[in-house]
């Protein structure tokens, strides 16, 4: 008998290992990126606050299949929630809450099953007053730690098929004077493999590997637009001043539905990468089933996921 298992250990060992690895591999090379080493156009729906609870977890697995069958392959969700959600992804010393970290796994998991992508988000500082009191004491020091305790959780689970978003918009760096290109060198620093992209007010470091929406499009580095939305979408048209909520939820004009069309369009014909941004998605709660034509009678993004469909969709 134990002859037997010790002839067997060198199989045991193989199949362990093909357990732990990921199915699929995002890269970049260049100004391009890349998924198991073939050309990859990301092109997904941004759901920042898809680790709220369980359930808003779970909903958003379940409609997986649906957006895959539009050609959606990218998500992106954040350790910090996003705009008037209480997500506590970290805790104040900068290490991972297991609780959401837990939540996190499973839809990294989930989208490497159908070949998908996540944005895994760090720092979003206009989540509300509620998060930015809760870390109100963080400095440089702590957004490093957050940063560094991100990404090796990313590494120890082998999940390859995710890139990072440090600040989202540059808000932290904007109110606490963190400095970005610094968390991305600590990331860099502690797991090098992990691509890491810049997400602010300027071009990216030299240590990013890609820069995404508020970060400038360089001929040398991959840009993804990872919050798209029309003009002035974020401004008195989805909030009010002193309401912690959103107003017309997944709700469009005319005028606002064909800009957004054509600016998706604009940017994935020139390579770049386009995730659709909404208030029907990060509502408190999110809603992930599409919706319908964005009409007050029948809001959602029914409408952006077709036109993904007919346009790009195995292109």
């Amino acid at each position: 008998m134990k002859l037997f298992i010790k002839s067997m250990l060198p199989a045991l060992c193989l199949l362990l290992i093909l357990q732990v690895s990921a199915q699929n591999i995002f890269s970049v090379v260049g100004n391009k990126t890349y998924l198991n080493g073939h050309p990859f156009q990301s092109i997904g729906l941004r759901c920042s606050n898809a680790l709220l609870t369980d359930s808003t977890t779970k909903e958003l697995i379940h409609f997986l299949d649906v957006y895959a069958s539009y050609g959606i392959n990218t998500i992106t969700v954040y350790f910090m929630g996003s705009r008037y959600s209480k997500i506590h992804g970290y805790r104040t010393d900068g290490s991972l809450n297991d609780t959401y970290a837990a939540r996190m796994e499973k839809i990294i998991k989930a989208c490497d099953e159908r070949s998908m992508i996540v944005l895994v988000g760090v720092l979003y500082w206009g989540s509300g007053p509620d998060v930015t009191n809760y870390y109100r004491n963080w400095t440089q020091s702590e957004a490093n730690a957050a940063m560094r305790h991100t990404v090796a959780w990313l590494g120890e689970n082998n999940f390859q098929n995710v890139f990072v978003d440090p600040d989202n918009e540059g808000m932290a760096e904007r109110g606490l004077g963190i400095n970005i290109d610094e968390m991305i060198c600590a990331a860099k620093n502690e797991a090098s493999e992990v691509i890491v992209a810049y997400n602010g007010k300027g071009y990216p470091p030299p240590c990013a590997d890609l820069s995404i929406h508020f970060g400038f499009p360089t001929k040398s580095k991959p840009y993804i637009e990872t919050e798209g939305t029309p003009s002035r979408y974020w401004g008195d048209y989805s909030k009010e001043d002193d309401l912690q909520h959103y107003i017309n939820v997944g709700i469009y004009t005319d005028g606002k539905k064909a800009e957004q069309l054509a600016r998706t369009k604009e940017l994935l014909n020139m390579g770049h990468g386009y995730l659709l941004a909404s208030t029907w998605l990060q509502n408190i709660p999110p809603n992930y089933h599409p919706g319908g034509d964005g009409s007050p009678c029948n809001p959602g993004i029914q409408w952006w996921l077709d036109f993904i469909r007919d346009h790009f969709k195995n292109q």
